[in-house]
């Protein structure tokens, strides 16, 4: 079935499926299988040789994957306009594969200072083990990046938008600089997902998710993948599959079945958290409210520009309050519950550490992830909770 033509929503509803090689079945079935077997001797050196061969499908063992790995693979990618992706067991083991995977010895790269947190940590304390050296840079830099590059600079490593900040930076900016100077540019997508950032149609290389997020976007599964163009697909498949990353047909499955909702939940995200965002900003507590989508935010021309649509994750930044009072109002949310990750069902708030050169209000950082839940219930839960801090702030209720 050609996809060329059909809308995201059409192509989130049929990639990843074909019914006719799986005895009829609606979904792609699990293949829990380390082990293929070939009918003949002569079936093996062909499934040997061609296995370097990046068109190849065939299956070999377990660890390259399988029809259910590469059903998820070959979706996320035609969705993201890329040549193929690699599956992997989380966001994380994504970002480090792709960058061993295109970066050596000797090598320098750059790196958006607004990045997650725990990137961070792989730049600063295990690349430099094995001779990469990373340098950060403001977001905001945008094409004078150039002026950053080395003679050694591999790669440009950016995020739109910053997991804590949110700051949009400019994608085909960053690219026309890496690619004069013979870099490439690797994007972690993971916020705007393949159906509202389109990464390769703005010049990246290498598009890394955790699928983890809106992805599965049920909260059950662990699950990364990385997208490439073709001249760097081999390469990127041989690291990877080499070091033995691999997910399990399970948790792809659990990614395919999330693919199939991804439209019409990332539309109730956005609605939501747009009406949370706006109310936020009328309110004495709040110094700043970080959405890419709002007049205002840094780089929101570049999101008008470049972006489709915005989801449910965004920042904001509670004016200066004690610690304990901090706690309390966040010990008093019933629908926002604390926790790390974001992307599910599931409404979730917590603290963050802000990057080096963040240019935002002072203040208490949070990070919000607007759920599924109503609207109305998670902005009574969010007032409820805020009038903990109305001993030092002002109150915005009418006097009766």
């Amino acid at each position: 079935m050609s996809t060329q033509r059909m809308r995201d929503d059409t192509l989130l509803t049929h990639l990843g499926r074909d019914p006719a090689s799986h005895e009829g079945s609606v979904n792609t079935p699990v293949y829990r299988s380390s082990t293929f077997i070939w009918p003949d001797t002569s079936t093996l050196p062909n499934h040997l040789h061609n296995a370097d061969d990046p068109h190849y499908r065939g299956h070999i063992y377990g660890r390259n994957g399988n029809p259910t790995t590469a059903a998820f693979e070959d979706a996320v990618a035609q969705l993201e306009g890329g040549f193929r992706g690699l599956i992997m067991p989380s966001g994380l083991a994504a970002i480090v594969g792709a960058v061993l995977a295109v970066a050596r010895a000797g090598d320098h790269i750059l790196v958006t200072d607004n990045c997650y947190w725990h990137a961070r940590q792989v730049f600063d304390q295990i690349l430099p083990r094995y001779g990469i050296q990373a340098t950060y840079f403001a977001p905001m830099l945008g094409e004078d990046i150039a002026g950053l590059i080395q003679p050694n600079t591999r790669l440009v490593y950016a995020e739109a938008p910053g997991s804590s900040t949110f700051e949009v930076q400019d994608i085909p900016a960053l690219a026309r600089a890496a690619h004069a100077h013979g870099a490439l540019l690797m994007l972690d997508n993971t916020w705007a997902t393949p159906l509202f950032f389109k990464a390769f149609a703005h010049g990246v290389d290498i598009s890394i998710h955790a699928a983890t997020k809106y992805l599965v976007g049920h909260s059950d599964a662990m699950l990364g993948v990385i997208v490439t163009t073709e001249p760097l697909y081999a390469g990127v498949r041989e690291t990877v599959r080499q070091l033995g990353y691999i997910a399990s047909a399970d948790d792809a499955y659990l990614g395919l079945r999330g693919l199939r909702t991804l439209g019409v939940r990332l539309r109730q995200h956005e609605s939501s958290a747009l009406t949370v965002a706006r109310w936020l900003q009328q309110r004495p507590e709040v110094a700043q409210v970080l959405h890419p989508a709002l007049p205002g935010a840094t780089g929101h021309a570049i999101f008008q520009r470049d972006f489709l649509g915005s989801t449910g994750l965004f920042g904001v930044v509670l004016k200066p309050a004690p610690e304990p009072l901090i706690s309390t109002f966040l010990e008093s949310l019933r629908l926002f519950a604390m926790g790390a990750s974001w992307g599910g069902f599931e409404s979730l708030i917590r603290t963050q550490q802000r990057h080096p050169s963040a240019q935002i209000a002072d203040g208490v950082l949070l990070r919000l992830h607007v759920g599924l839940e109503a609207v109305e219930d998670l902005i009574a839960d969010l007032q409820q909770g805020l009038e903990h801090l109305s001993v030092t702030q002002p109150s915005s209720r009418s006097l009766p």
